[in-house]
């Protein structure tokens, strides 16, 4: 900010009581930058915070470091802004446009600035370029995005509330039951997220597998081997497959019909969070977290726009030619930019959906100034070429359908080839299309039939949710934000309610959300979730009022809250044997004990502190067989196998360091 504001690019300097600042020298003013270090107040209890009260109804926004332990370096923060804020005498809020960024600054100003926000004026920006910072600086809006500021504070007072007596009333209840502390939580959207969970794991776990029969069949054609389609997809019961099957197989048949139909693709829409988050899922694996967490990286350099956004729109005014010449300069897109300058009047295909605050995620055609990583040279190039993809010319394709008749049963040939790539070519090879192309054909060809099979299947369960998929079903549902959901799904697996990268929710998940299901189902409802989030939508918009919508939220709340205090010692007795389960299934291993085939579990030493794998056998005095591990970070027992030896591997995770992922029985051969 100070750089690109900075007639020099170079601004000085300095710091207050170890805080950095950036002094800015214009023409007519001097201009002091200073971050935000994100939020520094958050929503707390009245007076003094005691971890084991609730419900609590009475709440006040306090600095951040006296509601949360460790945030010494905000509270540093805090004063130098507010020393230097004595000084001032115009303000501005240069956080990011949208409701974090909005409340972020309005908080500030209000508390640490002395009611400046009355005061204050706003820069509105999409992009972290030099130019269009310098633009906003010249463009303020004269008085901060209210609306926003009152729908940022709606959430996280209403989050805040649902979170805090929700959670206190789950943990408390099981402390009194056992005797012993374990963290429990749900929320306002994590809560219905944890219901489909359940919800998918009971249809999993009641699917009863029913047979089909399909009809597999091969046919040659002028000599060439094609694959054939029956008419009827499948068959309920076997006889009436195994019927077409033996009346068809090493017969000849006819081609009676041949159509040939045009289909043209249209470019695809620009990304908003969400399509950008499934896309480096699909492609990269890659969690919805993990690539938010890059994008805004990328962000923060300059190159794409600000990344938390739900619309499918890119305005004129983002100046294509500009950015399309930038990208030309990078030698990975500089053949695609140059076909796309060379369009005389170049247009994106756009969605529907809009966002008040930014506009879709494009690259802003900016050079990077240092070597991305992998991973994020990942992330830019799907952004880059999605972008690019957008102004392409649709794709025109051809699909081929001859109908087969042999002794009165119908069999299809299907064939499809691509005439005109179009966008294709700007978005490999992050969209491409097989082409199936039929050998020469045409009404009255003869085809020999041979093989045909009636093959059994078994029709299966529906799948367990990704990553991907589970915050598409949030959105669908209209629960969350874009800028929430991926955290929300970090949480149910740090909370231990859910394993693996396709989804499962565990026993103490399940017991969690049967719970809420058994004495608060309202906490579940996924419309009252919704209900509330358009209300906060609407609180943006000026069109409803924010403590209106607080104040629905806590009648809603308070009976909620009374049922389960209610029903305190049910509760906690039910969710001390999920605790007690879940304990259990992280320690014990799936693997036997190679020595006398019992069971072996992670053990903690109570003398040295230190964990390794026993056998049960040993404290029975049978069985003496002991693995060592990993001593730092957090261990996780994988259902994975050891591709030498068949022993189970363990990740160990900590902060800063990779993932490591070893097989105890092979280190110790080392």
């Amino acid at each position: 900010m100070a750089e690109a504001l900075h007639p020099t690019g170079e601004p000085r300097r300095f710091t207050y009581d170890r805080v950095p600042v950036y002094e800015v020298g214009r023409s007519s003013e001097t201009v002091l930058v200073c971050s935000a270090l994100g939020h520094l107040y958050k929503v707390d209890e009245v007076g003094v915070s005691q971890r084991r009260r609730y419900p609590v109804w009475e709440y006040a926004w306090k600095p951040i470091h006296s509601a949360e332990r460790g945030r010494e370096r905000q509270e540093l923060w805090l004063k130098a802004i507010t020393e230097l804020s004595k000084k001032a005498d115009i303000f501005v809020n240069a956080c990011d446009f949208d409701v974090e960024g909005s409340l972020i600054g309005y908080m500030i100003l209000k508390y640490a600035c002395s009611g400046a926000d009355a005061v204050a004026k706003r820069m509105k920006f999409s992009t972290l370029t030099r130019e269009e910072l310098r633009d906003a600086y010249e463009h303020m809006l004269p008085q901060l995005d209210f609306p926003r500021v009152a729908a940022g504070q709606c959430r996280h007072e209403i989050d805040w509330l649902y979170g805090i007596n929700l959670s206190r009333v789950l943990t408390e209840s099981a402390r009194k039951s056992s005797g012993r502390y374990a963290t429990l939580s749900t929320g306002r959207v994590q809560g219905p997220t944890l219901r489909f969970l359940a919800e998918r794991e009971r249809q999993i776990e009641t699917f009863v597998p029913v047979p089909y029969w399909e009809i597999q069949a091969t046919v040659e054609v002028n000599g060439e081997d094609l694959p054939a389609k029956y008419e009827t997809d499948k068959f309920g019961v076997k006889v009436e497959a195994e019927r077409v099957a033996s009346s068809s197989r090493g017969q000849e048949g006819q081609v009676e019909d041949l159509v040939t139909r045009p289909a043209q693709l249209a470019p695809p829409f620009p990304f908003d969070l969400s399509s950008l988050q499934s896309e480096a899922y699909r492609h990269f694996g890659m969690a919805p977290h993990q690539s938010l967490q890059i994008a805004e990286g990328l962000y923060l350099d300059a190159l794409i726009s600000y990344p938390r956004t739900s619309s499918q729109k890119l305005p004129a005014s983002i100046n294509y030619r500009h950015v399309f010449h930038g990208l030309s300069k990078n030698a990975n897109y500089q053949i695609l930019a140059n076909m796309l300058l060379s369009l005389r009047d170049p247009r994106p295909n756009e969605g529907m959906r809009t966002d008040p605050a930014h506009p879709s995620v494009y690259p802003t055609g900016t050079l990077p100034k240092r070597a991305l990583d992998p991973k994020e040279s990942k992330v830019y190039d799907l952004i880059v070429k999605r972008f690019m993809a957008t102004f392409g010319s649709p794709a025109n394709r051809e699909t081929v359908k001859a109908t087969i008749d042999v002794k009165g049963l119908k069999f299809y040939l299907r064939g499809s080839r691509t005439q005109a790539s179009g966008w294709i070519d700007f978005y490999k090879p992050y969209a491409k299309f097989e082409d199936f192309i039929l050998p020469e054909i045409s009404k009255g060809t003869c085809v020999n039939f041979v093989s045909v099979e009636a093959v059994e299947h078994f029709s299966r369960p529906p799948p367990r949710y990704n990553p991907s998929s589970l915050l598409r079903q949030m959105e669908m549902n209209g629960i969350g934000t874009k800028a929430t959901r991926a955290e929300i799904v970090q949480t149910l697996a740090r909370r231990a309610y859910t394993k693996g990268e396709r989804i499962e929710i565990t026993p103490l998940g399940i017991q969690i959300a049967e719970v809420l299901e058994k004495y608060c189902p309202k906490v579940l409802d996924v419309a009252l979730t919704r209900e509330l989030e358009s209300m906060m939508d609407a609180i943006e918009l000026g069109k409803e009022d924010k403590q209106r919508v607080v104040n629905k939220a806590i009648n809603q709340l308070k009976p909620v809250i009374e049922e389960l205090i209610a029903h305190e010692r049910e509760v906690g007795e039910q969710l001390v044997r999920a605790i007690k389960q879940e304990h259990a299934a992280q320690v014990t291993l799936s693997v036997s004990c190679p020595r006398c085939g019992g069971r072996l579990r992670v053990v903690k030493n109570r003398t040295t502190g230190k964990r390794f794998i026993g056998c049960l056998g040993k404290w029975q005095g049978k069985c003496s067989f002991t693995l060592p591990l990993p001593q730092l970070g957090k261990l996780v027992l994988l259902d994975q196998k050891c591709s030498k030896c068949g022993f189970q591997l363990v990740k160990v995770t900590s902060k800063r360091r990779r993932p490591l992922i070893t097989c105890p029985m092979c280190y110790v051969k080392r």
